[in-house]
């Protein structure tokens, strides 16, 4: 019998985590009932979604039943999470989304794996990626491809896409991403929940080969913008094993959320100076979400930096990044790349020293160019993404606002700017949009920002009336 009589299984699902926190330390819930209640759910939605292919049951159980081994404190007080697949859990299954690493179990967790686990969190399972986290589609040669649960014909994101629609169907309370190429923000606005890309070294790092990348960043997930300040709340902290690792703030994300009244201004850029494809149906719901905060007292402006060189400059510290993680991969695994992953590593490896200097200088620039912005405005607003969800089954977008696209990357222009600058960005829903879908609005903050950027992202939800909560998938 649950020691919360109040609610049953699917309904303790259906509660955002601070509130299941909440039940958790006043001892109103267990951590084994809110284990039975998600391993229910994932057993209902798993078939139609597929967005947690893995589940490490036994690792859970024994978590909970000997707090020293969760900690059953700190944050997360024994709440259960996922893991996206790029990240190791010791003695878990983890495919980096590729056939070479199918069966491969890792000894030791990935330290933001472990931070999490000291402060409360249980580890349930393991949430479905591309290959190497590549492409803004959430499917591999090991368990196929994840869904959207708003409407499972469609792409739930990428490549935090398991992450996400787990959140979405109401499977976890929190779920950690991942984050270079909008990975963790687009399969954010997808599937109607919130993501927070923080700056380089909140949050983990990069992993040991390549520990000094500031481009691909570990950040939160979760259904609102409360559960996501309680997420890097958890997930932040100096760890010596990281060296970009950065010290947790002196006041709690949680707490700094509390200052929603405070006076916001915001510049927003629909397309971001022409940088972006928007298509008409996102760019009149964001405008008219935009509108919404204007008449709530929020000062909007239309104003974008100058962001010519973002897209070079993007693309070759994407090109290094994957140039030097396939430095050291041996043949068996190199050999099951898909297409555009092979690409990728190519073009990287062919960038010559200028291209590197280049980018380099450019994305100082761009950086000087945000800072200027931010001597008026608090955060830059823009689309997540520039069109609604597409058919599952293809697997990048090739056209937006009437321009047909060339590269696999190109429908993701808006996530450019945050990785190239190494400035916060988070997406948080702004309600249902054309056909009844979730539309995600990008909020990029200031540097070293998160505490202000989710006080903002928290105004924004206030207003929208969100959160929009968990939903059973839509077949």
């Amino acid at each position: 019998m649950n020691s919360w009589p109040n609610f049953s299984g699917p309904e303790l699902c259906g509660l955002e985590a601070h509130q299941v926190v909440k039940i958790l330390k006043a001892g109103q819930v267990s951590p084994a009932e809110l284990l039975e209640a998600a391993v229910q759910r994932i057993s209902q939605t798993g078939p139609v979604i597929n967005a947690t292919p893995t589940l490490c049951e036994t690792r859970a159980r024994k978590a909970v039943l000997d707090p020293q081994e969760s900690g059953h404190a700190g944050w997360l007080a024994g709440l259960p999470i996922s893991i996206k697949d790029l990240n190791a859990v010791a003695g878990v299954r983890t495919t980096y989304g590729t056939k070479g690493f199918a069966n491969f179990v890792p000894q030791d967790s990935d330290p933001l794996v472990e931070q999490i686990e000291a402060r409360g969190g249980v580890v349930l399972g393991k949430t479905n990626t591309p290959e190497f986290g590549a492409g803004g589609n959430t499917f591999n040669d090991v368990f196929g491809q994840t869904l959207n649960p708003w409407n499972t014909s469609l792409n739930a994101g990428g490549s935090s896409g398991g992450a996400a629609a787990s959140l979405a169907a109401g499977e976890i309370w929190l779920s950690q991403g991942s984050d270079h190429g909008g990975s963790l923000r687009t399969p954010a606005a997808y599937c109607g929940i919130v993501g927070l890309r923080p700056s380089p070294g909140i949050a983990g790092g990069p992993g040991k080969d390549n520990a000094f990348m500031i481009e691909a960043v570990q950040g939160p997930m979760a259904r609102s913008v409360t559960d996501c300040a309680l997420f890097l709340d958890a997930m932040s902290g100096f760890d010596p094993r990281l060296p970009i690792s950065y010290p947790a703030p002196s006041t709690s994300y949680q707490e700094a959320i509390t200052c929603v009244e405070a006076p916001i201004t915001i510049a927003f850029a629909p397309d971001l100076g022409g940088f972006g494809q928007v298509d008409t149906e996102m760019d009149l719901h964001l405008r008219g979400v935009l509108g919404q905060l204007q008449r709530d007292g929020v000062n909007v402006d239309e104003a974008c930096p100058d962001l010519s060189n973002l897209e070079r400059t993007y693309h070759s510290l994407r090109g290094l990044m994957w140039a030097t993680a396939a430095k050291r991969l041996p043949q068996d695994i190199k050999q099951y790349f898909k297409a555009t992953l092979a690409q990728n590593t190519v073009f990287g490896q062919s960038l010559t020293i200028d291209d590197i200097i280049d980018a380099n200088l450019n994305r100082s620039i761009i950086f000087d160019q945000m800072l200027a912005l931010f001597e008026k405005y608090d955060v830059l607003a823009c689309p997540t993404v520039g069109c609604m969800p597409h058919l599952a089954s293809k697997e990048w977008v090739s056209s937006v606002g009437g321009v047909e696209l060339t590269g696999y990357m190109d429908w993701l222009r808006f996530a450019f700017l945050a990785t190239t600058t190494g400035l916060p960005a988070i997406s948080v829903p702004v309600g249902l949009g054309p056909r009844g879908l979730p539309v995600g609005l990008q909020l990029i903050g200031k540097p070293r920002g998160e505490a202000a950027l989710l006080a903002a992202a928290r105004r924004v939800e206030i207003v929208v009336g969100g959160p929009l909560g968990p939903i059973d998938p839509i077949v």
